[in-house]
Protein backbone atom coordinates (compact mmCIF):
# COMPACT_ATOMS: atom_id res chain seq x y z
CA UNK A 1 0.00 0.00 0.00
CA UNK A 2 1.33 3.44 -0.95
CA UNK A 3 1.44 6.50 1.23
CA UNK A 4 -0.89 9.50 1.22
CA UNK A 5 0.55 13.00 1.19
CA UNK A 6 -1.53 15.64 2.98
CA UNK A 7 -0.48 19.13 1.93
CA UNK A 8 -1.50 22.78 2.06
CA UNK A 9 0.06 26.22 1.66
CA UNK A 10 0.50 29.11 4.05
CA UNK A 11 2.70 32.12 4.75
CA UNK A 12 6.02 31.40 6.47
CA UNK A 13 4.94 32.41 9.97
CA UNK A 14 1.77 30.30 9.75
CA UNK A 15 3.61 27.41 8.09
CA UNK A 16 6.23 27.37 10.85
CA UNK A 17 3.54 27.29 13.57
CA UNK A 18 1.61 24.53 11.82
CA UNK A 19 4.76 22.49 11.12
CA UNK A 20 5.78 22.66 14.79
CA UNK A 21 2.28 21.62 15.94
CA UNK A 22 2.10 18.68 13.50
CA UNK A 23 5.63 17.63 14.41
CA UNK A 24 4.69 17.45 18.10
CA UNK A 25 1.35 15.74 17.44
CA UNK A 26 2.72 12.99 15.17
CA UNK A 27 6.16 12.54 16.79
CA UNK A 28 5.31 9.17 18.35
CA UNK A 29 4.14 7.75 15.01
CA UNK A 30 7.26 9.04 13.27
CA UNK A 31 5.26 10.33 10.28
CA UNK A 32 7.49 12.28 7.88
CA UNK A 33 6.87 16.02 7.56
CA UNK A 34 8.21 18.52 5.06
CA UNK A 35 8.20 22.31 4.83
CA UNK A 36 8.99 23.72 1.38
CA UNK A 37 9.33 27.29 0.19
CA UNK A 38 7.25 27.41 -2.99
CA UNK A 39 7.38 31.14 -3.80
CA UNK A 40 9.65 33.42 -1.75
CA UNK A 41 8.39 36.63 -3.33
CA UNK A 42 4.75 35.86 -2.50
CA UNK A 43 5.48 34.18 0.86
CA UNK A 44 4.01 30.83 -0.15
CA UNK A 45 5.21 27.78 1.81
CA UNK A 46 3.91 24.24 1.52
CA UNK A 47 3.54 21.91 4.50
CA UNK A 48 3.32 18.17 3.75
CA UNK A 49 2.67 15.18 6.00
CA UNK A 50 3.07 11.61 4.73
CA UNK A 51 0.93 8.85 6.20
CA UNK A 52 -0.26 5.33 5.60
CA UNK A 53 -2.72 3.08 7.43
CA UNK A 54 -5.88 4.87 8.56
CA UNK A 55 -5.39 8.05 6.57
CA UNK A 56 -8.94 9.26 7.29
CA UNK A 57 -8.12 9.38 10.99
CA UNK A 58 -4.92 11.27 10.19
CA UNK A 59 -6.95 13.79 8.16
CA UNK A 60 -9.29 14.37 11.11
CA UNK A 61 -6.31 14.98 13.41
CA UNK A 62 -4.69 17.42 10.98
CA UNK A 63 -7.89 19.43 10.63
CA UNK A 64 -8.32 19.43 14.41
CA UNK A 65 -4.79 20.78 14.90
CA UNK A 66 -5.36 23.52 12.32
CA UNK A 67 -8.63 24.47 14.01
CA UNK A 68 -6.96 24.62 17.44
CA UNK A 69 -4.36 26.98 16.00
CA UNK A 70 -7.08 29.14 14.50
CA UNK A 71 -5.54 28.52 11.08
CA UNK A 72 -8.04 26.46 9.07
CA UNK A 73 -6.65 25.41 5.70
CA UNK A 74 -7.86 23.52 2.67
CA UNK A 75 -5.92 20.26 3.10
CA UNK A 76 -5.30 18.40 -0.14
CA UNK A 77 -4.61 14.67 -0.46
CA UNK A 78 -2.30 12.97 -2.91
CA UNK A 79 -2.07 9.18 -3.18
CA UNK A 80 1.55 8.18 -3.72
CA UNK A 81 2.41 4.96 -5.58
CA UNK A 82 4.20 2.21 -3.67
CA UNK A 83 7.54 2.59 -5.42
CA UNK A 84 10.88 1.22 -4.29
CA UNK A 85 12.62 4.57 -4.68
CA UNK A 86 16.08 3.30 -3.77
CA UNK A 87 15.82 0.46 -6.29
CA UNK A 88 14.87 3.03 -8.91
CA UNK A 89 17.65 5.41 -7.87
CA UNK A 90 20.26 2.65 -8.08
CA UNK A 91 19.41 1.81 -11.68
CA UNK A 92 22.40 2.83 -13.74
CA UNK A 93 24.29 4.40 -10.82
CA UNK A 94 28.03 3.96 -10.70
CA UNK A 95 29.84 2.89 -7.53
CA UNK A 96 31.04 5.64 -5.20
CA UNK A 97 34.45 6.17 -3.63
CA UNK A 98 34.83 8.25 -0.46
CA UNK A 99 38.23 7.94 1.17
CA UNK A 100 38.98 4.24 1.52
CA UNK A 101 35.30 3.36 1.25
CA UNK A 102 33.86 1.88 -1.94
CA UNK A 103 30.05 1.73 -1.99
CA UNK A 104 28.64 -0.49 -4.71
CA UNK A 105 25.90 -2.86 -5.80
CA UNK A 106 26.32 -6.56 -6.53
CA UNK A 107 26.86 -5.83 -10.23
CA UNK A 108 30.00 -3.80 -9.43
CA UNK A 109 31.82 -6.28 -7.21
CA UNK A 110 34.48 -6.70 -9.88
CA UNK A 111 35.46 -3.03 -9.49
CA UNK A 112 36.69 -3.48 -5.92
CA UNK A 113 40.40 -2.83 -5.44
CA UNK A 114 42.92 -4.18 -2.99
CA UNK A 115 42.73 -2.05 0.15
CA UNK A 116 39.15 -0.91 -0.42
CA UNK A 117 36.72 -0.95 2.47
CA UNK A 118 33.93 -2.24 0.25
CA UNK A 119 30.30 -1.75 1.27
CA UNK A 120 27.71 -3.56 -0.81
CA UNK A 121 24.30 -1.90 -0.64
CA UNK A 122 21.47 -3.49 -2.52
CA UNK A 123 18.23 -1.80 -3.53
CA UNK A 124 15.79 -1.58 -0.62
CA UNK A 125 13.18 0.67 0.90
CA UNK A 126 15.66 2.81 2.81
CA UNK A 127 17.75 5.85 2.04
CA UNK A 128 21.52 6.19 2.09
CA UNK A 129 23.23 4.47 -0.82
CA UNK A 130 26.44 6.50 -0.70
CA UNK A 131 25.63 8.42 -3.88
CA UNK A 132 24.22 11.48 -2.16
CA UNK A 133 26.71 14.19 -1.16
CA UNK A 134 25.68 13.93 2.48
CA UNK A 135 26.45 10.21 2.74
CA UNK A 136 29.74 10.51 0.88
CA UNK A 137 30.70 13.46 3.08
CA UNK A 138 29.95 11.43 6.22
CA UNK A 139 32.07 8.54 4.99
CA UNK A 140 35.02 10.83 4.33
CA UNK A 141 34.83 12.55 7.73
CA UNK A 142 34.19 9.30 9.61
CA UNK A 143 37.39 7.81 8.27
CA UNK A 144 39.38 10.81 9.54
CA UNK A 145 37.70 10.82 12.96
CA UNK A 146 38.08 7.08 13.52
CA UNK A 147 41.75 7.04 12.56
CA UNK A 148 42.50 9.97 14.91
CA UNK A 149 40.29 9.13 17.87
CA UNK A 150 39.83 5.33 17.82
CA UNK A 151 36.32 5.30 19.33
CA UNK A 152 35.15 2.26 21.28
CA UNK A 153 31.42 2.40 20.54
CA UNK A 154 29.29 4.36 18.11
CA UNK A 155 25.72 5.32 17.20
CA UNK A 156 24.32 5.77 13.68
CA UNK A 157 21.13 7.77 14.33
CA UNK A 158 18.68 7.62 11.42
CA UNK A 159 20.61 4.79 9.82
CA UNK A 160 18.57 4.31 6.62
CA UNK A 161 20.38 1.60 4.66
CA UNK A 162 23.04 1.31 7.43
CA UNK A 163 25.84 2.30 5.06
CA UNK A 164 27.43 4.50 7.76
CA UNK A 165 27.05 1.89 10.51
CA UNK A 166 28.60 -0.72 8.23
CA UNK A 167 31.44 1.66 7.39
CA UNK A 168 32.17 2.22 11.09
CA UNK A 169 32.08 -1.50 11.85
CA UNK A 170 34.42 -2.34 8.97
CA UNK A 171 36.85 0.48 9.67
CA UNK A 172 36.98 0.49 13.47
CA UNK A 173 35.82 -3.05 14.34
CA UNK A 174 33.65 -1.66 17.15
CA UNK A 175 30.02 -2.19 18.20
CA UNK A 176 27.65 0.19 16.41
CA UNK A 177 24.04 0.87 17.33
CA UNK A 178 22.02 1.69 14.18
CA UNK A 179 18.56 3.18 14.76
CA UNK A 180 15.79 4.56 12.58
CA UNK A 181 12.17 5.59 13.05
CA UNK A 182 11.15 3.52 10.01
CA UNK A 183 10.84 -0.24 10.65
CA UNK A 184 11.25 -0.94 6.93
CA UNK A 185 14.56 0.90 6.94
CA UNK A 186 15.65 -1.06 10.02
CA UNK A 187 14.89 -4.37 8.29
CA UNK A 188 16.88 -3.28 5.24
CA UNK A 189 19.70 -2.09 7.51
CA UNK A 190 19.87 -5.49 9.21
CA UNK A 191 19.93 -7.24 5.83
CA UNK A 192 22.76 -5.01 4.63
CA UNK A 193 24.74 -5.61 7.82
CA UNK A 194 24.47 -9.36 7.24
CA UNK A 195 25.40 -8.95 3.57
CA UNK A 196 28.55 -7.08 4.59
CA UNK A 197 29.42 -9.60 7.34
CA UNK A 198 29.25 -7.12 10.23
CA UNK A 199 25.97 -8.25 11.80
CA UNK A 200 27.83 -9.22 14.97
CA UNK A 201 28.92 -5.61 15.41
CA UNK A 202 25.87 -3.69 14.10
CA UNK A 203 22.70 -3.78 16.22
CA UNK A 204 19.65 -2.43 14.37
CA UNK A 205 16.71 -1.02 16.36
CA UNK A 206 13.51 0.83 15.46
CA UNK A 207 13.52 3.93 17.66
CA UNK A 208 12.30 7.52 17.16
CA UNK A 209 14.83 10.05 18.42
CA UNK A 210 16.29 8.94 21.73
CA UNK A 211 12.99 7.57 23.12
CA UNK A 212 14.04 3.94 23.59
CA UNK A 213 15.76 2.14 26.50
CA UNK A 214 18.51 0.89 24.17
CA UNK A 215 20.12 4.34 24.26
CA UNK A 216 20.56 4.42 28.03
CA UNK A 217 21.88 0.84 27.87
CA UNK A 218 24.52 1.66 25.25
CA UNK A 219 25.44 5.26 26.13
CA UNK A 220 27.66 7.14 26.52
CA UNK A 221 28.87 6.90 22.93
CA UNK A 222 32.35 7.84 21.77
CA UNK A 223 31.04 8.75 18.32
CA UNK A 224 27.59 9.61 16.96
CA UNK A 225 26.86 10.05 13.27
CA UNK A 226 23.50 11.42 12.14
CA UNK A 227 22.73 12.04 8.46
CA UNK A 228 19.18 13.33 8.73
CA UNK A 229 18.01 16.95 8.32
CA UNK A 230 19.02 20.27 9.85
CA UNK A 231 15.79 20.94 11.77
CA UNK A 232 15.65 17.62 13.67
CA UNK A 233 19.41 17.77 14.25
CA UNK A 234 19.01 21.15 15.96
CA UNK A 235 16.12 19.83 18.04
CA UNK A 236 18.19 16.80 19.10
CA UNK A 237 21.21 18.82 20.30
CA UNK A 238 20.41 18.47 24.06
CA UNK A 239 19.85 14.71 23.72
CA UNK A 240 23.07 14.34 21.74
CA UNK A 241 24.92 16.06 24.56
CA UNK A 242 23.40 13.69 27.12
CA UNK A 243 24.30 10.56 25.19
CA UNK A 244 27.90 11.27 24.16
CA UNK A 245 30.91 11.15 26.44
CA UNK A 246 33.04 14.20 27.15
CA UNK A 247 35.57 14.43 24.34
CA UNK A 248 33.33 12.39 22.03
CA UNK A 249 32.68 13.37 18.42
CA UNK A 250 29.57 14.09 16.37
CA UNK A 251 29.47 13.82 12.58
CA UNK A 252 26.29 15.52 11.34
CA UNK A 253 24.94 15.83 7.82
CA UNK A 254 21.78 16.29 5.80
CA UNK A 255 22.47 20.02 6.18
CA UNK A 256 22.37 22.58 3.39
CA UNK A 257 25.19 25.11 3.14
CA UNK A 258 22.88 27.91 4.26
CA UNK A 259 21.82 25.93 7.37
CA UNK A 260 25.36 25.29 8.61
CA UNK A 261 25.70 28.22 11.01
CA UNK A 262 22.33 27.59 12.68
CA UNK A 263 23.17 23.92 13.29
CA UNK A 264 26.60 24.75 14.71
CA UNK A 265 25.05 27.40 17.00
CA UNK A 266 22.57 24.85 18.38
CA UNK A 267 25.44 22.54 19.34
CA UNK A 268 27.80 25.22 20.64
CA UNK A 269 24.96 26.02 23.05
CA UNK A 270 25.26 22.43 24.33
CA UNK A 271 29.04 22.67 24.97
CA UNK A 272 30.18 21.29 21.62
CA UNK A 273 32.95 22.92 19.63
CA UNK A 274 33.17 23.00 15.87
CA UNK A 275 36.13 21.10 14.42
CA UNK A 276 35.59 21.00 10.67
CA UNK A 277 33.00 21.45 7.94
CA UNK A 278 33.17 19.44 4.72
CA UNK A 279 31.31 20.87 1.69
CA UNK A 280 29.89 18.63 -1.05
CA UNK A 281 27.33 19.42 -3.75
CA UNK A 282 25.60 22.19 -1.79
CA UNK A 283 25.48 20.12 1.41
CA UNK A 284 27.74 20.14 4.46
CA UNK A 285 29.00 17.52 6.89
CA UNK A 286 30.02 18.90 10.26
CA UNK A 287 32.43 17.47 12.84
CA UNK A 288 31.87 18.64 16.43
CA UNK A 289 33.42 17.58 19.73
CA UNK A 290 31.81 17.58 23.20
Amino acid sequence: MGQTRFHFTAGKAEADRIFAALDAAFEDEGLPLALLEVDEANDIHEVSLYADGDVDAVAVRINGILADLGLPKQVEREALPDIDWVARSLEGLKPVRAGRFFVHGAHDRDKRRSGDLAIEIEAGLAFGTGHHGTTAGCLELLEQVVVRERPGNALDLGTGSAVLAIALAKLAHIPVLATDIDPVAVRVAATNARLNRVKALVETVTAPGFHHPIFSMRAPFDLIVANILARPLMRLAPEMARHIRLGGSLVLSGILDRQRDAVISAYVGQSFRHVRTLHREGWVTIHLKR
